[in-house]
């Protein structure tokens, strides 16, 4: 069995790997130097001459609320031609088992929480990031779609916010855990007084460990074969504000906290129904806190000491 996972050296993609390491599953990894997806031409015949009995989507253009504010045409464009080539190519190459990876940005700003699969499509998208969310919502109907006119058993996963090892921590296109991160060892480092922060510090927030969403995504590889997307989440969530709060701690900041709320906060509360999820027998292991120490320890590692 042959697996390939698209995306190998960004956060999901790269957790994804470990995982199937873990596991003792061998699997390919690919990124934009090894095969570029915007690249028709070139996916079809990199996926015709691999084979891969199993491929996970885990290739796409990212970025926090600023990027994706500012760059809808790439978010939307480069998306929707990342996945369309990279399905369009497994059909081609009879690709068993297809997973692509969507986000939790899929559900309107303004749906009952916690949000459940149901949600989808009955009401208006967040603005801020509404040209990615159309993406992979474009992303979850080609993969019905192949189901319903071919047959196939491929599926779609819907993670929530995720952060860990090979996070982005860029704070121009970053998402907002590993900015945090970034700014409060930055401002420690500094010796300030004081970290300004986004928006109001109010919106609610799911959060998850990338290694499980890895463990999530291998699972629901095996066990997932539904018509519909699936949840992947932890169903607990946090404000941003006491999110900052328990960083800094862990960080070993003791400055104040300031608010820049001429900034976007984004959609006022996002958490995922994770029952689904659950039904099926897995539930994600490593706790918030623990998960932001190892994140923070990553860091560090990387060069970018806590003094």
């Amino acid at each position: 069995m042959t697996i390939l996972v698209a995306g190998k050296t960004g956060l999901v993609g790269s957790a994804i790997l470990r995982g199937l390491n873990k596991a003792g599953r061998a699997a390919v990894g690919i990124n934009s130097k090894d095969v570029n997806l915007l690249d028709r031409k070139k996916t079809f015949e990199y996926i015709q001459d691999l084979k891969p009995t199993l491929i996970i989507d885990a290739a796409a253009r990212v970025g926090g609320i600023g990027a994706n504010s500012n760059f809808p045409v790439d978010f939307l464009s480069e998306n929707l031609q990342i996945q369309c080539n990279l399905m369009d190519a497994a059909h081609v190459a009879k690709v068993e088992k297809f997973v692509f990876l969507g986000s939790s940005c899929i559900y309107p700003k303004f749906a009952t929480q916690p949000l459940s699969e149901g949600s989808l499509l009955t009401g208006v998208l967040e603005e801020s990031n509404s040209a990615y969310a159309i993406a992979k919502i474009a992303g979850i109907e080609l993969i019905k779609s192949y189901r319903k006119q071919f047959g196939h058993n491929w599926i779609s996963l819907m993670p929530t916010n995720l952060y860990g090892p090979y996070d982005n921590f860029d704070l121009e296109n970053s998402h907002v855990l590993p900015a945090l991160i970034r700014k409060f060892i930055d401002a420690k480092n500094a010796n300030s007084d004081f970290v300004t922060l986004w928006g109001s510090g109010t919106p609610l927030r799911d959060f998850m460990h990338v290694d499980d969403l890895s463990e999530a995504v291998i699972f629901c590889s095996e066990k997932f074969n539904e018509n519909e997307h699936i949840n992947i989440g932890s169903g607990q969530e946090i404000s941003i504000n006491n999110l900052a709060v328990l960083i800094s701690k862990i960080v070993g900041f003791t400055g104040r906290i300031e608010w820049d709320k001429s900034r976007l906060d984004g959609t006022p509360r996002k958490v995922l129904d994770v029952s689904k999820l659950e039904s099926y027998g897995w539930t994600p292991k490593i706790s918030l806190e623990n998960g932001i120490r190892d994140t923070v320890k990553w860091y560090q590692s990387k060069g970018v000491a806590i003094k």
